[in-house]
């Protein structure tokens, strides 16, 4: 597993990391035993990062986190988030008693004495605008509670007002193949700041993987059933914003550019891995296999240049102008 700087610290963390969302059970049912061997599994194949939240499963992420780190010796960088807490819930969340509680809760959860990343939440726009969040969160790393900050965000326009905030840590964004703004409006920015950048849904909500088809059902506990069409958070959290149908066209249309040697779920995460800015993946995996899969990609090499103009093409042609959310 290859690593790289977090942002401009000599800390490193692996390029393929562990998205834990699911471990939550938001992906549908996850037993503690499961969860247990998806973590492993990905220590396993050298994966030193994990991403959760506290309202994964309402903490179960953290604590099964916690509890395999209890029996494991190795380094792991874990980076939580918070801010979308139903208790109090918004605006209440973003006070300096709320955002104090949250993270001590994080704490308790995870059994750490310092939270090595925590991040905003996406929260509104207009939180990261007014900036009371940000002294916030100074104030907690003044505290010792936190050791860095960053905040996960919706759309180009928050990622660069949160840009411009002193003691940044990271960015978390949405990029894939469906996905490609960030390329043009952020990364440079974000290399000149030494700001991390962490990448979710590489495969926007598994079309990417390419093993879908427009009659595939989902349990209705899991989020690519409930929240297709943004009813219950922002629709581009979901097949990165597109028609279910229409992304399931879509990546069946790019099944003959997969290069020998890889599957469509490499390919795709060996293109975000080709922008130096990307710190790392986060890729989830809700059976140990897929992450063996997935860490793969490290070893994987570059995708040709040819394949990545390709690519751009066929997003700007084909995927720009269906997709929904905030971007």
């Amino acid at each position: 597993m290859n690593e790289r700087p977090f942002g401009n610290e000599t800390t490193t963390v692996s390029e393929i990391g562990l998205g834990t969302w699911q471990l939550g059970g938001d992906w549908g049912t996850v037993t503690d035993r499961e969860a247990g061997v998806i973590l492993q599994t990905a220590v396993d194949h050298g994966v030193t990062f994990f991403d959760t939240a506290d309202v994964y499963g309402g903490g179960v992420s953290e604590q099964r986190i916690a509890r395999f780190l209890q029996q494991h010796d190795g380094r792991v960088f874990v980076a939580t988030k918070l801010g979308r807490s139903g208790d109090p819930g918004w605006p209440e969340n973003f006070t300096m008693a709320t955002m104090r509680q949250h993270t001590e809760d994080s704490l308790r959860r995870l059994q750490v004495e310092a939270l090595d990343l925590t991040q905003l939440h996406c929260i509104p726009t207009e939180e990261f605008k007014r900036g009371d969040v940000f002294d916030h969160l100074r104030t907690l790393q003044q505290e010792g509670k936190i050791k860095r900050f960053g905040a996960s965000v919706e759309s180009m326009e928050e990622a660069l007002i949160c840009l411009e905030q002193d003691g940044l840590a990271s960015l978390q964004i949405i990029f894939n193949i469906f996905r490609q703004k960030p390329i043009h409006t952020l990364f440079e920015k974000a290399q000149a700041k030494g700001v991390a950048i962490i990448v979710r849904l590489p495969l926007a909500s598994g079309l990417l993987a390419g093993k879908f088809t427009i009659n595939t059902t989902f349990p209705e506990d899991d989020h690519r059933n409930y929240n297709r069409d943004g009813d219950a958070f922002n629709v581009g959290e979901t097949f990165a914003g597109l028609p279910f149908e229409l992304g399931v066209s879509l990546a069946d249309q790019l099944k003959p550019l997969v290069p020998e040697g890889m599957t469509m779920a490499q390919m795709a995460q060996r293109w975000v891995l080709d922008f130096p800015a990307v710190t790392t993946i986060i890729t989830g995996a809700s059976r140990a296999e897929q992450v063996g899969w997935n860490t793969a990609v490290s070893q994987l090499p570059p995708l040709s240049p040819d394949l990545h103009q390709t690519l751009a093409t066929f997003y700007q042609s084909k995927v720009t102008d269906h997709i929904r959310g905030p971007y």
